[in-house]
């Protein structure tokens, strides 16, 4: 098997069995994820934690470039040298409740209306009432590093992506460190400049994106100190940072991104918060967004009351065969994640944009038959929003504003609207994305697609 390897190019994770030998099983990765579970006088090879918990949870997650030789009586682990390793035995936390279905219909509607739990888990143990900011001890980031960051650059592919977008904001915000949210993809094959002061935060759910990971080892070779913002304990780029913040959203079997992506808003939040505090963010402004954040649970809570009401909008448009998602500022992000959710699992084309750039060119395809969802939180655009919604409405286009309490009334302006609760300009996009969340799975649901498993798509893509 090593020799063999020597002459592959590309990523892999391989498990073979030789005909002379069928109790021995030979295990290799480079760039694709493989792990062992440990068992009772059993031994277990997959590529996901989740597949295993039915037997264990205490996992071995391999290298790049290890060959594990697995047999009833135990493991190896080898590296491309053919000498042994030791690699550790982590535990995991999740538990099999974790991957039932408990009654929903779909994993995607369960692990939307876990959320409220999910950001609760998120934030346990991570808010100082008293000193205004966020207790990240993973981070490994002493004041001292803190205070010579110059710029932070996000790397992180999809959802994870908009995620970064809406961290922008809120590093910009309470730390104004300038911060550059790049395709992962992209970002890989540009020359890597070594600008000192540099701070790289790569996003992934499962830990193991191909594309985000080797971003990630770019950054590092240009010198810049990685932190990673994951869900996967002991999952590849958890190991190879230099420290970061867990998510702690428990499993997410859904391929379309939900409870993962309000969780990465959250661990962005307490970064934003923590780096604000350790660069001259005043404390009474620090304890303030503690209370926020503590309230975000019981607001979670409330905006996914809205399902019943998002389900009878999905009726009506389910037939749709384009739609337009517009929101300015800190919910731009949101609105491409609401298209990309439409997209993923029912097949509606659905673009996001910024609600002014739709006079650029988009505003030419609004017609009686398109959709247009605005987000339209109570905000300092609030009013540029609305101006954006007249004039869609002039043409003729059907509004569906995703709106907050405390606004006006819109139904002389909108055909429907969904009303979140009331929240910090930077803590709506957590409320805003629910209901959209909510109406790409009905919709789904009312054309009979596969909605935990849409077509040519995969949960963790470890392939470029």
């Amino acid at each position: 098997m090593i020799a063999a390897l020597g002459h592959v190019e590309g990523t892999y994770g391989v498990a073979v069995i030789a005909e002379p030998e069928p109790r021995k099983i030979v295990v290799a990765r480079r760039g694709s994820p493989v792990l062992l579970g440990v068992g009772d006088g059993e031994y277990l090879v997959a590529s996901d934690a989740s597949a295993v918990l039915a037997h264990t949870r205490s996992v071995v997650y391999l290298n790049d470039g290890d060959v594990a030789v697995v047999t009833p009586a135990g493991y190896r682990v080898l590296d491309r040298d053919a000498h042994e390793q030791d690699r550790a035995v982590d535990d995991i936390e999740w538990d099999l409740e974790a991957l039932a279905l408990g009654g929903y219909a779909h994993f995607m509607l369960k692990e939307i209306c876990e959320q409220s739990e999910t950001v609760r888990r998120t934030l346990r143990g991570r808010l100082l009432f008293t000193e205004g900011t966020a207790r990240l001890n993973g981070l490994n980031l002493t004041p001292d590093q803190c205070a010579r960051i110059r710029r932070i650059v996000v790397l992180a592919c999809g959802t994870s992506w908009h995620a970064g977008l809406v961290g922008r904001h809120v590093i910009e915000e309470l730390a104004g460190i300038p911060v550059s949210v790049e395709y992962a993809s992209e970002f890989r094959y540009r020359r890597q400049l070594r600008l000192p002061g540099t701070l790289t935060i790569a996003i992934s759910q499962s830990g193991e994106t191909a594309d985000t990971l080797e971003a990630l080892r770019a950054a590092k070779a240009a010198g810049s100190t990685v932190v990673g913002v994951v869900n996967v304990v002991g999952s590849t780029i958890a190991r190879e940072a230099d420290g970061g913040v867990y998510l702690h959203a428990g499993p997410e079997i859904g391929v379309a991104s939900t409870k993962a992506f309000t969780s990465q808003l959250v661990a962005l939040l307490l970064l934003g918060l923590y780096l604000g505090r350790q660069r001259g963010l005043p404390v009474e402004q620090g304890r303030r967004l503690v209370e926020q954040l503590a309230g975000l649970p019981e607001l979670v809570a409330r905006t996914l009351e809205l399902e019943r009401e998002v389900a009878q909008l999905a009726e009506r448009y389910a037939d749709a065969t384009n739609a337009l998602y517009l929101g300015r500022g800190v919910n731009f992000p949101v609105a491409l994640e609401g298209a990309l959710k439409l997209k993923e699992i029912s097949y509606i084309h659905a673009e996001g944009y910024p609600a002014a750039e739709m006079k650029h060119g988009p505003i030419a395809l609004i017609d009686a038959n398109m959709p247009v969802v605005f987000l339209a939180p109570k905000d300092e655009v609030y009013a540029k929003v609305v101006s954006n919604m007249q004039e869609v409405r002039a043409r003729g286009g059907r509004i569906i504003a995703v709106t907050s309490d405390g606004n006006g009334d819109l139904r002389h302006l909108v055909d429907h609207q969904l009303r979140v609760p009331a929240s910090a300009p930077l803590l709506s996009p957590l409320l805003t994305v629910i209901p959209l969340q909510l109406l790409a799975y009905h919709i789904a649901v009312r054309r009979g697609c596969d909605v935990d498993r849409p077509r040519n798509l995969a949960k963790s893509v470890t392939v470029e």
